[in-house]
């Protein structure tokens, strides 16, 4: 059996040391929009369930694709259909912890000739957090790098969210 790759460890780590430090952010500073048009903590992490949920679909979907084209999603209006704000904290919490679980299980049980085949046709300069031009090949190994660097940079966001709200 190959090693676990880098980008699941990784995200595994990730989740599980950023759901312990999600969990003391009382709920009214997580339910708090520091400006119209911005979403608030509990969004945020609404938002990465939403990445996990389509992601996870496209991680496993790719074994039998001759491509790397998936379909996007509006993302600020699954946010406000599912109206993340009126969610319990812990509970949200809970559920992007578990799912991004299964999503690190997913990119670990993805075969390397799968991960690493290039792919002439993709859409990963429309979908990806950081853009790879139509022009270059991609690969799924690539995306899910991707996919971690994403909620990352989400994770810096709650960061900056929770260090603003005590401020205030």
């Amino acid at each position: 059996m190959t090693a676990e790759p880098d980008y699941a460890t990784h995200l595994r780590d990730t989740v599980d040391r950023a759901a312990a430090d999600l969990r003391t952010i009382p709920e009214d500073v997580a339910s708090h929009r520091p400006a119209p048009g911005k979403w608030s903590i509990k969004e945020i992490i609404g938002h990465l369930i939403d990445s996990a949920s389509h992601n996870h679909q496209r991680f496993v979907r790719v074994r039998w694709q001759d491509d790397l084209v998936f379909q996007g999603y509006q993302q600020d209006d699954w946010v406000a259909a599912q109206q993340y704000r009126s969610v319990p904290w812990d509970e949200l919490v809970t559920l992007w912890h578990t799912y991004n679980r299964h999503v690190a299980r997913v990119m670990a049980l993805v075969p390397d000739d799968v991960a690493h085949r290039e792919h002439r046709r993709h859409n990963l300069d429309q979908i990806a957090w950081q853009t790879v031009p139509a022009d270059r090949p991609a690969t799924l190994a690539y995306f899910m790098r991707d996919y971690v660097g994403h909620l990352e940079h989400h994770l810096r966001q709650v960061d900056e969210r929770r260090a603003s709200a005590a401020l205030r």
